[in-house]
């Protein structure tokens, strides 16, 4: 209360400053008592600041009005969330399929006047294996699950050798997550850069803790990616549903758009078509890894079967962006599992076919609307974005500032259109020059960890080409580190780069057909 209080008034900024940091203490400590020190602070800060923030709001309106219904309600919670963390405490494996299964899963929410689509099923994984993980620090916990840190006790120890190790992004992780921090001071919009910071950095860091230190062995692997296929096909049959009937169940805007189209785009629960085929995209190149690395037969026909019923889902949805980002991934796939040459030519065919196919009707791929028109809007916004980021290049409008400032340059722009699209524009927009070069240095260490000896793994290889996929997705859409899937992603690469420098593995580049591998280890 003491610290809610403090909150109210004009610390909330080096609030998000502080529990920035403690996340940055998370992802980059190797002392379990002290990571744990910071995961806790981190627990308790977060929800606190947005509490702080929200709490005049017209959302908690109805807490001021019934403050004892609302408490049972927050009790009851925390029952269930303390509940799944002694199950977590006996089966600390356990966190993984269950984030992935809540990874897809967003709630309309308004928070501080704002609308966002907020991961809650999965901040209550993420809170109950938090706790699990305490438990075990704190209390010197031992169940034999297959966590990587046991006890603050052992200095350094783990169940696995390969998780001892942190790779070198983790640090520009940690920095580029306080560096946002410390640039929402400045923002032309404080509130979003909170809201970014409570929402997605701080819970998402706390996730990447998490995953990073088990033991991904091909139990936990598989076990993982049959969960993440089985959702996507549901969510593919959803889809087809909407299509069937030609109603969408879930975002109102897309539902008013599809109205006034030509065609009609499905999104299923994901509330945006774009974030539902990047999802369909990235669990198609796992699968493709299994296809072509795994010759068991009845792997290869129900791959290509759940490859064809999520290739027709992927198709509804309309998003360029994704099939961009699936044939990313299946060209790296087809580079790591034979040769690197011919994929490039492959993919210069096709590049010389679609300039052709351009040149001879270009009304086709809507190129008669000029740029802009082709790319629904989205050219303006990188123009829009450059031209801000010429105004103050070297520390931008701040964190989260780009939608509040481009409204302000371009008042006719509509509120959709005033989104980020691109990413690296998007730093450059908000952060200047620092930000950017700290996201920069962050992507390229991040593909040097993921690709580095990858041929040695094909799961290692999965991981690399789906997070390349899922870069350039952001690339032509938006939400880098504020999908979850990118650090779901970084963890399970981060780990299994790291068990392989600890076993040892020699990896040498290989001139011949690859030998005939096990689909994930």
């Amino acid at each position: 209360m003491i610290a809610f209080a403090v909150l109210q008034g004009p610390l909330p900024k080096l609030g998000v400053i502080a529990v920035a940091l403690l996340a940055g203490a998370v992802i980059v400590g190797r002392e379990p008592a002290r990571r744990a020190w910071a995961m806790l602070g981190a627990l308790v800060l977060a929800p606190t600041l947005l509490l702080a923030d929200i709490w005049h709001s017209p959302q908690l309106s109805i807490v001021h009005r019934h403050p004892l219904e609302a408490a049972i309600g927050a009790a009851v919670l925390v029952a269930l969330v303390i509940a799944l963390a002694a199950l977590l405490v006996r089966r600390p494996r356990l966190v993984a399929p269950l984030a992935v299964a809540a990874l897809p899963f967003r709630i309309p929410i308004s928070a501080g006047g704002n609308a966002a689509n907020l991961l809650v099923p999965l901040y209550f994984v993420v809170a109950a294996a938090c706790l699990a993980w305490l438990a075990r620090v704190f209390w010197g916990s031992r169940s034999g699950g297959g966590l990587a840190v046991a006890t603050p006790g052992a200095r350094g120890r783990r169940d696995d050798a390969g998780s001892a190790s942190r790779q070198p992004f983790e640090k520009l992780l940690a920095a580029f997550v306080v560096l946002y921090a410390v640039q929402a001071v400045y923002s032309a919009d404080f509130t979003t850069a909170l809201q970014n910071m409570v929402f997605f950095y701080v819970p998402f860091a706390l996730l990447l803790a998490l995953l990073r230190e088990l033991r991904w062995d091909r139990v936990l692997l598989a076990r993982c990616l049959g969960v993440t296929v089985v959702l996507a096909l549901l969510f593919a049959c959803f889809g087809f549903v909407e299509y069937a009937t030609k109603t969408l169940y879930l975002n109102s805007h897309l539902i008013a758009e599809n109205g006034v189209q030509q065609y009609f785009t499905v999104n299923s629960v994901f509330l945006d078509p774009n974030i539902f085929g990047r999802y369909l995209a990235l669990v198609m190149i796992l699968v493709t890894a299994v296809v072509i690395y795994d010759r068991r037969l009845h792997l290869q026909i129900g791959g290509c079967l759940v490859l064809a019923v999520l290739w027709a889902g992927l198709v509804l949805t309309l998003s360029r962006s994704s099939l961009a980002a699936l044939l990313v991934g299946l060209g790296v796939l087809a580079a790591a599992r034979w040769k690197l040459w011919p994929v490039l030519a492959t993919a210069g065919a096709v590049i010389v076919i679609g300039l052709v196919a351009l040149a001879i009707s270009p009304k086709t791929f809507g190129l008669n609307q000029g740029l802009n028109g082709a790319s629904s809007g989205r050219a303006n916004l990188v123009t829009g974005g450059v031209h801000m980021f010429a105004q103050r290049p070297l520390y931008g409008y701040g964190s989260g500032a780009f939608v509040t400032q481009y409204r302000r340059e371009y008042r006719k722009i509509s509120t959709v259109l005033a989104a980020s699209h691109t990413i690296p524009i998007t730093v450059a927009a908000e952060q200047g020059l620092i930000g950017e070069l700290v996201y920069l240095a962050l992507v390229v260490s991040v593909l040097v960890t993921l690709f580095r000896g990858i041929r040695a793994s094909p799961a290692r290889v999965a991981i690399a080409a789906a997070f390349l996929g899922l870069l350039l997705h952001t690339m032509l859409y938006a939400d880098f580190l504020e999908d979850p899937e990118t650090w779901a992603l970084l963890a399970i690469g981060a780990a299994l780069a790291g068990q392989q420098a600890a076993s040892g593995a020699r990896v040498r580049p290989r001139r011949t057909r690859a030998p005939v591998a096990p689909a994930i280890r």
